[in-house]
């Protein structure tokens, strides 16, 4: 975080980050779309995998001298969320939510194949994070309001203490989305379809049509209940940060 792109929100233990590309050498501006790849489908990864990225700021020195920059570590940042965007610019660009990792809390990444050594006998830390208080009320409204059936596949999860469901936000909470915790930017989903639609891979039309983007396919309509409605700004929100990325999308 140096100031390289003009589309970064820099809120201290929150960052709204840009991904790379986009531009020519040496200019801040974007004068071209952002495909994801690289460094960007990277932290796709980072957020499908859940390990942190290490955060870098950096500031002018002082001297005067055209790129001499003062550069300060700050720690751990977790990728929390990513979807497509217009820039400033016009152009099409990637941003990623990055929240501060609290003490204690980042893991080491582990070698792929090799078998984490693990603590018998695990620590505890005590730490203090910051996070958006989600509403149970309204979660558990939406819930009982499908009795627990997932809105998108219709399947209904039981346990043995009762049936399980998750409520998912449409459009996300917290800086920069500033979604509302309401019942009509919440559904009712399985895990599965929870993690699908937070990723992209399901996307809502106005008439409820669910898309599945790993096939290009129309999978059926959203399930409905009489006393839960859906706000449809907030389904067209959902859709403009995630659906139009398809089409720059040059990964396979």
């Amino acid at each position: 975080m140096s100031g390289g792109y003009e589309d970064d929100e820099d809120y201290g233990d929150v960052i709204v980050y840009t991904g790379q590309g986009g531009r020519k050498k040496d200019e801040r501006i974007q004068t071209f779309d952002q495909p994801l790849t690289l460094g960007n489908a990277a932290l796709v990864t980072s957020r499908t995998t859940s390990v942190p990225v290490r955060v870098v700021r950096g500031e002018p020195d002082g001297s005067g001298r055209a790129g001499s920059m003062h550069y300060r570590y700050d720690g751990l940042f977790r990728v929390v969320d990513y979807w497509h965007a217009s820039g400033k610019s016009g152009f099409l660009v990637w941003r990623y939510r990055l929240e501060q990792v609290s003490t204690g809390e980042a893991q080491t990444p582990v070698t792929p194949l090799r078998e984490p050594a693990g603590q018998s006998t695990p620590t505890r830390l005590e730490a203090t994070v910051q996070r958006i208080v989600r509403s149970t009320k309204v979660a558990n409204h939406v819930k009982r309001a499908h009795d627990f059936t997932c809105q998108v596949c219709g399947i209904r999860l039981v346990t043995r203490t009762g049936a399980y469901a998750e409520a998912a936000h449409v459009r996300a909470l917290g800086r920069p989305h500033d979604g509302p915790d309401v019942a009509a930017n919440v559904l009712c989903l399985c895990p599965n379809h929870h993690a699908l639609f937070d990723f992209g891979m399901l996307t809502i039309a106005d008439d409820l049509t669910i898309t599945d983007h790993s096939t290009g396919a129309e999978i059926g309509k959203l399930h409905e209940a009489p006393n839960h409605r859906m706000d449809q700004t907030h389904l067209a929100y959902h859709r403009n940060h995630h659906s139009e990325g398809w089409k720059h999308d040059t990964t396979n």
